[in-house]
């Protein structure tokens, strides 16, 4: 096997490992571990979650202020072991990519996931050292999406999956609208978990009643820099309600703006249709699951799919973007 179908099938490897590790990674967030363990790479200074009692003695000594909780170290380290390997992967993609250059081979990409992986990683860190901070913890997110996101193109690129998308110069603007409000949502989205804000709103389809009265946008989309611990936030609850709901008006105008491309994309022709149903689909599919988050007081299952399915959502939008890009069109 050559190295470019070695490179094809760790490609595929990661990405379906990227689906993992954001997964973990919203688990370990919406389950209130982001601080499981209060140092990084380590957990109390250990490479594994310390159990045994000069361990345990051991971590006391480090962190005196601390106490260890398995029950949150360990999804915390179990996130770090998958993205460590994820990392690694990536890291072999772009030296694949690199030896089969002259074979035609996609070398932009691979080499930028190689760096981007490694801000992912110093964004990682910062989440543990700098206390849940939104400003990072938002910015690991997206990050976190990209880095699926672009695996998964890589991916589909490598196997030839990708179907050419003829469209009008009107259609692909409206498909570079709907990716920009989607990752609009998802900052949103991200900001909103950072920020403890999820169930600050328990109405449908208001919050509180007259939230505009009550809702504090300057406090609550200001970036709060400093060294203090943010679990479980510091906002007021005036904030909180601003930030979700800004979105909430942002998941509105992603229905109606989204909803009207896969439509049009259905009506557009068979290969437009297959691309229309995917984004139909998980639109629908996410916008219940929002709303199930709101009714059922955010069950930890029905946020993490609502965290994975947006990731899915953005991949749709977004492989639609190149396939109906006019270089492609060309080809």
């Amino acid at each position: 096997m050559n190295a470019t179908k070695y490179t094809r099938w760790l490609a595929t490897f990661a990405a379906l490992l990227a689906v993992v590790v954001v997964g973990l990674g919203a688990w370990t967030r919406l389950s209130d571990a982001g601080l499981g363990c209060p140092d990084w790479p380590t957990c109390y200074g250990h490479l594994s979650v310390p159990d045994e009692s000069h361990e345990l003695q051991r971590a006391a000594e480090l962190f005196p202020e601390q106490t260890v909780v398995a029950a949150k170290a360990w999804p915390e380290m179990i996130h770090r072991y998958f993205a460590a390997t994820l990392g690694l992967c990536i890291i072999i993609i772009a030296a694949l990519a690199l030896r089969a250059r002259k074979q035609g081979h996609p070398l932009v990409l691979p080499l930028f996931l190689a760096a981007l992986v490694c801000v992912q990683g110093a964004f990682g860190a910062w989440t543990v050292t700098m206390k849940l901070m939104p400003v990072v913890v938002t910015t690991h997110l997206l990050l976190g999406f990209t880095t699926l996101s672009l695996l998964t193109l890589l991916a589909l690129q490598l196997h030839g999956k990708i179907t050419p998308l003829h469209t009008t110069r009107n259609l692909q603007r409206h498909l570079l609208l709907a990716a920009i409000l989607v990752v609009l949502q998802i900052f949103l989205g991200g900001w909103t978990s950072s920020n403890y804000a999820a169930v600050v709103c328990n109405e449908l389809p208001v919050c509180q009643g007259d939230w505009l009265a009550q809702a504090d946008f300057a406090e609550g989309f200001s970036l709060h820099l400093s060294d203090r611990n943010y679990e479980f936030g510091v906002l007021s609850p005036a904030a909180r309600i601003a930030i979700h709901s800004a979105h909430r008006l942002g998941a509105w105008l992603v229905l109606l703006v989204v909803g009207l491309l896969a439509l049009r994309l259905w009506r557009s022709g068979a290969d437009g249709r297959r691309y229309g149903s995917l984004i139909g689909g998980l639109l629908l599919l996410q916008i219940g699951l929002g709303i199930s988050n709101v009714v059922f007081g955010l069950p930890l299952a029905v946020a993490v799919a609502h965290n994975g399915v947006g990731a899915l959502l953005l991949i749709s939008v977004l492989l639609t973007n190149l396939a109906a890009s006019p270089a492609r069109g060309q080809a």
